[in-house]
């Protein structure tokens, strides 16, 4: 259809809406597949949403870099790599558990919100562990602001320095982590692709990338917390991230502090 419209500017078909491409898919999955009755039907809804918002943004020329190719164009989800869907409808919140559509009552490790009733959650699957996230309304505090402007200069020895004298130290999880890592690696050399034992240790170095990751997020999350709540106005330099990761004595530093 893209090349038909491309070749063809007087004559252009119209794309199908996440309507018509429910449609098509209810006509051509249910009569052949029972299993399409026993799951919520809202989880293929919302990727055809999604799908038909990746598709404006292609076409009005905001495609963002994550998910789409050069040109912007909406790329196939590669199973495996950021699995994820969405569910709405019957939903409650009661402690630590959650009721989902056609799931059930599912126990969460961590304490849930009281009184909320969200509207959707998003099943995520990481390292083999799975995530259930959703929005709830909260009335925003005005917090007592410390200063009204400050500078913040992000470093290589430090994460962040600021202009009244504060400095903010990396957590610097890679460096900590990388000798574990790079022995989890050296191990699963020699094991035989999509054998059970190279399973196991590939979920064991994919815990250990989401750990990195989730130590370099919390860092990030408190200094922009404390940053967001004791200063009216913030002004960051801007870092040449690109050329850092080329310079292959900054590129490491680069990856230890989040900058990517």
């Amino acid at each position: 259809m893209l090349n038909h419209n491309s070749n063809n500017p007087g004559s252009k078909l119209k794309f199908p809406t996440a309507i018509d491409l429910h449609k098509l898919l209810v006509a051509m999955v249910k009569p052949n597949n029972c299993w399409y009755y026993e799951v919520s039907k809202t989880a293929p809804q919302y990727a055809l949403r999604h799908l038909s918002v990746a598709w404006k943004r292609c076409f009005s020329k905001v495609a963002s870099k994550g998910g789409a190719s050069l040109s912007g164009q909406p790329q196939f989800k590669k199973k495996g790599r950021d699995d994820s869907f969405t569910l709405d409808g019957s939903i409650s919140v009661d402690f630590n558990r959650i009721k989902l559509p056609r799931i059930g009552w599912v126990k969460t490790f961590e304490i849930l919100p009281d009184n909320v009733i969200p509207k959707s959650v998003t099943i995520s699957k990481k390292a083999n562990r799975w995530f259930v996230s959703f929005k709830i309304e909260k009335e925003p505090q005005i917090t007592h602001k410390l200063v009204d402007v400050v500078g913040v200069d992000l470093g290589v020895k430090a994460l962040a320095t600021l202009s009244t004298g504060e400095v903010f130290e990396g957590a610097k999880s890679y460096k900590n982590l990388v000798a574990k890592l790079s022995r989890l690696q050296y191990l699963n050399r020699h094991k035989t692709k999509l054998s059970n034992n190279w399973k196991k240790a590939q979920l064991k170095i994919a815990r250990l990338h989401s750990k990195i990751a989730n130590i370099r997020k919390d860092t990030l999350h408190k200094l922009t917390t404390y940053l967001a709540k004791n200063h009216s106005q913030i002004v960051i330099e801007d870092l040449n991230v690109s050329g850092m990761m080329a310079n292959h004595k900054l590129a490491k530093a680069a990856l230890v502090y989040g900058f990517l």
